[in-house]
C-alpha cells in the first residue's frame, strides 16, 4: 500500500473517533495532534501540516453536521475533506486531443525514474488503445538509449533512436515526418544530477522546436519537500504542465512530494506504485485519501478490472453465473483477471471495507492465498476440456491424475474443486434474486461467512 506507515496512523486516528462516546473539544484535541504527528512522520511541510489541522479544528468546532449524519460522521468526513482539498482536490486528467501526434516530454533529474515511467505510461495509453511511440533525447548520460529501447520494447512500441547524434534538436527533426503515424509520442531528455546552465538551455531548446503538447516533471518520492523546489524550478525552464511522482512503494517520504508539488502550480498526473511496468495509477486526490483512511477506492478497482476484463465479458459472465451455469472455466477466467490486476493486497486496499479486514488478518495469510491461486491456476491446466466444464465428474482417479500434472497435491486438488461447489452454490441461491435487497445479499453471504477462501 502506498504510504503506508501513514495510512495505518491515520486509520488509527478514525478508530478514536468511532470508539468515542460523543464528539467534544478533548477529542477533537486529540485528532488534531494525532493527525499532525502522522503527517510529520510522512516528511509533509511543517506550515502545510499546522494549516490543514487548523482548518481541520475550526471546522469541526464549528460546523454542524447535515440530517441524517451524527457528528462522528461528520468529522471523518472533515478530515477526509481537507485532506483531499490539500493534496490537490480535482483529478488532474491528460486529454489526448486528435492531432496527431499528442506530444508528451519528460523531464526530471537524474535518477528519478523517468526511463522507466515512460515505458509505464506507454503501457498504459496502449491499453486504452492508442498507438505509442518514445524517442530518445537523452544524448549524454551512458545507455540511456539503450535503456529507452529496451523499455520500449518491453511495452511494445516503436523507439525513434540515434546514437551517433549528440544534439537532441536535430534527432527530434530527424523522425519528424513519421511521427504522424502515432496517436502519442514520449519523448525522453536528459536528467541532471542538479538543475544546471546547459541543462535549462537544452530544455528550452527543445520546448520551443517540438512544442509539446505536455511537459511532465518526474520527481522521486524520496526527494521528499526538496521536490517543491525542483518543480518550481523545472516549470521556470520549460513550463511544466504536471508532475509524475515514481518509487511511492519505498519511502516514507512521499508525503513531502506530494504536498510539495500540490502547493506549486504543477499539479500531479500520475504516480508510481511499484516496479513493474503496471504499476501506474492516475493521481486521483479523492480515492487517494480514501484508500488512506481505508474507505477503498472503487473508481481506482473499477479502471484496474476493466483494463483486464472486458464490459461484453463481464456481463455474459453474470449471466452465466446467475442462470448457474458457473464452471472451471469461469473460475479460471475470473482468477486469471484477478491476477492480472496485481497483488491481492493491492486489490484489498482498493475495496470498501477490505483494508480493516487485511489488518486483521496474520501476516503470511494473504501471501498464502496468493500462492494458493497459482496452484489452483496449475491444476485447472492440468484438467482436460470435459473435466473443466464440468467438474462435477471428478472422481478419485482423476484427481490423482491431475495432481500428478499439475506438481500439486490431491487434497490441493479437492480444495479447489471445494471452493467451486462452494461458489457454484452460491450462484444458485442469487439465481432469480437480482431484485433482491440488501439485507438479502447480507443474509446470503453470512451463510457462506468463513467458508469462500477468496
Amino acid at each position: 500500500m502506498v504510504l503506508e506507515n501513514l495510512s495505518s496512523s491515520l486509520k488509527n486516528s478514525l478508530k478514536k473517533i468511532a470508539r468515542a462516546m460523543f464528539v467534544d473539544e478533548k477529542l477533537i484535541d486529540e485528532l488534531i495532534k494525532d493527525l499532525q504527528r502522522s503527517l510529520l512522520h510522512a516528511d509533509v511541510n511543517v506550515s502545510l501540516v499546522f494549516n490543514l489541522t487548523k482548518d481541520i479544528k475550526e471546522r469541526a468546532l464549528k460546523e454542524k453536521p447535515p440530517a441524517g449524519i451524527t457528528q462522528k460522521e461528520y468529522l471523518v468526513r472533515i478530515v477526509y475533506e481537507e485532506l483531499v482539498k490539500f493534496l490537490g482536490e480535482e483529478k488532474q486528467e491528460i486529454k489526448i486531443g486528435k492531432t496527431k501526434p499528442f506530444k508528451i516530454m519528460f523531464v526530471g533529474l537524474f535518477g528519478s525514474g523517468k526511463t522507466t515511467t515512460i515505458g509505464k505510461v506507454a503501457k498504459y495509453y496502449s491499453k486504452r488503445g492508442f498507438k505509442v511511440a518514445s524517442l530518445a533525447l537523452d544524448v549524454h548520460r551512458p545507455a540511456a538509449v539503450d535503456q529507452l529501447e529496451q523499455i520500449s520494447k518491453t511495452a511494445d512500441i516503436k523507439c525513434f533512436s540515434e546514437k551517433k547524434e549528440k544534439k537532441p534538436v536535430k534527432i527530434y527533426k530527424k523522425f519528424e515526418k513519421e511521427y504522424s503515424k502515432y496517436d502519442i509520442l514520449l519523448i525522453d531528455t536528459a536528467g541532471r544530477d542538479a538543475l544546471s546552465k546547459d541543462l535549462i538551455k537544452e530544455l528550452n531548446d527543445l520546448n520551443k522546436t517540438i512544442k509539446p503538447n505536455e511537459n511532465l516533471l518526474v520527481i522521486s518520492a524520496d526527494i521528499g519537500q526538496a521536490a517543491q523546489k525542483q518543480a518550481e524550478e523545472f516549470h521556470k525552464a520549460c513550463s511544466v504542465t504536471g508532475v509524475i511522482v515514481t518509487k511511492m512503494d519505498g519511502t516514507a517520504k512521499a508525503g513531502g512530494s506530494l504536498t510539495a508539488c500540490s502547493a506549486t502550480k504543477a499539479k500531479i498526473k500520475f504516480i508510481g506504485v511499484g516496479e513493474k511496468m503496471d504499476d501506474l495509477e492516475e493521481f486521483n486526490p479523492k480515492g487517494f485519501v480514501s484508500r488512506l483512511l481505508g474507505m477503498g477506492d472503487l473508481e481506482a478497482l473499477l479502471q484496474k478490472t476493466q483494463e483486464v476484463i472486458s464490459k461484453e465479458q463481464a456481463e455474459d459472465l453474470g449471466k452465466r453465473m446467475l442462470k448457474g451455469e458457473f464452471n472451471f472455466i469461469d473460475l479460471y477466467e475470473q482468477m486469471s483477471a484477478m491476477s492480472k490486476m496485481g497483488p491481492l493486497s493491492k486489490i484489498m486496499d482498493l475495496i470498501p471495507g477490505f483494508s480493516g479486514i487485511k489488518e486483521k488478518l496474520p501476516a503470511d495469510m494473504i501471501k498464502n492465498q496468493e500462492e494458493k491461486l497459482k496452484k489452483w491456476k496449475y491444476i485447472m491446466q492440468s484438467c482436460t476440456k470435459e473435466e473443466l466444464e464440468d467438474p462435477e465428474i471428478l472422481d478419485n482417479s482423476r484427481i490423482e491424475r491431475i495432481a500428478k500434472g499439475s506438481g500439486c497435491t490431491t487434497g490441493e486438488v479437492r480444495e479447489l474443486l471445494k471452493q467451486y461447489k462452494q461458489s457454484k452454490k452460491m450462484m444458485k441461491l442469487m439465481k432469480g434474486k437480482t431484485g433482491a435487497s440488501e439485507k438479502d445479499m447480507q443474509k446470503m453471504m453470512k451463510q457462506f461467512k468463513g467458508k469462500l477462501k477468496f
